[in-house]
Order: structure tokens, then sequence, then C-alpha cells
């Protein structure tokens, strides 16, 4: 069990959730929130957020990741999901494809028989002398990501799903707590075949109170073979300082993001409510997350059967010196 944070977890209001706050500064802070997770600034960053959630992803499920059809069910205007599903399918693309020598044999690779293979040619590398090598394709491995929200923003989906085959979207409201008989019929298993359903909670779960969140568990444990929460901020005095340095960092790269937009920078330094939002949301973020053990606290709670569950959790660096991302994955330990 870790160790407790210090500061008290507190469900506090932010300013981008208010229906008060103007839709097109909304989409700022949104596009804003969306560069957190997909923008890699050398030297400071070992590979963007959303890079790092992939590895995550296919590191921690192992070969289980291809088992799965993840949906994300708070995508928002679509968050790092497209950017994640691009990631994991091109290192899942890059694992199942590997050049062997032509003279290998290409169904004995190991132990004694490796050994032989190196000195003796193959049947292919006699019947052609003139190749080097060959490149050898596995099954396909490639998984599927599917984009929802209680509040669909479809204009948006359907740009990300159009630069990519495995990203798909649902057009009408989706509640978390409460999944469509529709969508789990057509992502989750049928008859023990086929795939199941892995939920994505990006930036998104420490939104929840007690109660909601107990709900989407208790949902989630009865329909789908696991979740991941990621979060870039979490309640430590370093999660604090992350937040002024993604203030900091705003001011340095919004002319290289959003040169073509003098209104988008007239509302980052002129009136500089967008970097305003993004801190003042970021450091109520820190003191609404939840660590591992109290997400563990509402799953054994939800009131569906968590027994069978396992929770896995960590956090990896993503800003020196301080930005970590925090992750917590649960999965059924028979899937």
């Amino acid at each position: 069990m870790a160790a407790k944070p210090l500061i008290p977890r507190m469900h506090l209001w932010e300013i981008d959730d208010q229906p008060w706050f103007p839709s097109f500064l909304r989409a700022y802070v949104q596009t804003g929130l969306t560069h957190a997770w997909t923008v890699h600034v050398p030297i400071v960053q070992p590979s963007s957020p959303a890079t790092i959630v992939a590895e995550i992803l296919r590191r921690v499920l192992g070969d289980r990741v291809s088992r799965h059809t993840y949906i994300d069910f708070c995508a928002g205007a679509g968050g790092p999901t497209p950017f994640i599903e691009r990631a994991l399918n091109k290192q899942l693309e890059s694992a199942t494809t590997h050049t062997v020598p032509a003279t290998a044999s290409a169904g004995v690779i190991d132990g004694e028989s490796k050994a032989a293979s190196e000195s003796t040619p193959s049947y292919a590398a006699v019947a052609n002398p003139e190749a080097k090598s060959a490149t050898v394709h596995e099954e396909d491995t490639a998984v599927d990501f599917v984009l929802t929200d209680l509040h669909p923003h479809v204009e948006s989906w359907e740009a990300a799903a159009k630069k990519s085959d495995r990203l798909t979207y649902i057009s009408h409201p989706v509640d978390a707590a409460r999944a469509p008989a529709d969508l789990l019929r057509r992502y989750g298993r049928k008859d023990g075949s086929g795939k199941g359903i892995f939920r994505l909670f990006n930036l998104a779960f420490h939104h929840f109170d007690d109660n909601l969140a107990r709900s989407i568990l208790k949902n989630t444990v009865e329909t789908s073979d696991g979740f991941g929460i990621f979060e870039l901020q979490d309640r430590t005095v370093t999660g604090l300082l992350t937040c002024f340095a993604f203030g900091f960092f705003i001011f340095l790269i919004a002319p290289l993001l959003y040169w073509w937009s003098p209104l988008r920078l007239f509302w980052i330094y002129v009136v500089p409510i967008v970097p305003f939002v993004l801190v003042f949301d970021g450091l109520i973020s820190c003191l609404r997350t939840r660590t591992a053990d109290e997400v563990e606290a509402l799953l054994r709670t939800c009131g569906a059967d968590s027994d069978g569950w396992e929770v896995q959790s960590g956090k990896e660096q993503f800003l020196w010196p301080c930005g970590y991302l925090n992750w917590i994955i649960c999965t059924k330990k028979t899937t």
C-alpha cells in the first residue's frame, strides 16, 4: 500500500466545467489540454504523455493488449485517445514485424536450431541466392479505439476518425454509469469469443464524485474486462508545481502551436484567460485526483463482484523535473 498523500482529497469545482464559462474559451482550454497530452518537447520530455500511455498499456497488459477494444467513455473533444491509438498500433506493428536473415529457417529460431540456421542455408536461400533478408509479418494484432461521451463532439471525432481506420465514435450520448446495450453488444465479447471492452478515463476520473465513481465502476465491472485511469497530476507538491510549469510552457510554445490564430494568442497573451484557467483547473484537478488505494476502495464497495479483479498502478515521468503521469489499470485476473 502506497503512502497516503498529506493533502486530503477535495472535490472542488473547476472553471471549465461551469455552464457560464464561454464555449469558445472552453474549446481553447480543451485544445490546450490535448496539447498537454500530445506535444513532445525534446530534452525536458522523454516522449509525449499519449505515447507513454500506449507504452504502459502494452507493458502492463502484455499479450492481452490485443484482446480488447478500447472505449474512451469521457472523450470530450477527442483528447489524447486518437494519439494513443496511433502510438499503440504503431508499437504493436513494430513488435509483430521483424526482419530475419534469408539463410535462417523462419520456423526455427532458438536453441540449437538457431545455431544451425546460422550456417545452414534455407530452401528459400538456395532457391533465391540474391535474397539478403525477409520481413516476417505475424498475425494482425492491431486494436480498435472508440470515442464516446455524455456530450458527443461529433464534428471533432469525425475529423479524428478520418485519420485512422482503427478509430471510430458513437454519435449519440453515452453514460459511463449506464453503458448502452447496443454499444456492449457491438464491442463486447459474444458467447465468450471476440474482444472484450477496456474502458479508458484520460484526465477524467477525478471529475466524478464518490457516488458517481462507484456507479461507473459497478457498470464497468459488470460489462467490461478492464479499465485504465490516466492522470497528469496528483495530490503532491510536485503535482501542484507541474501545473505552474505547464502555465509557463504555454507562454513559451503558444506561438509555435497557434501562430495561425491571432484570436487564440489574444486570449493567451493580451487577456491571459486560457493559461489562467488551465493552471487554476490544474491545481483543482490535483486536489480531486484519487490514489490507487482510493480507487480500489471505491471498486470494492461499488456493489458489483470485484473479487476477480486485479489493480495495478504506477507513475511515469513525462516532464522534467516534476511532471509525472499517474496510472491505474484494473483487469479481470482471468482475462
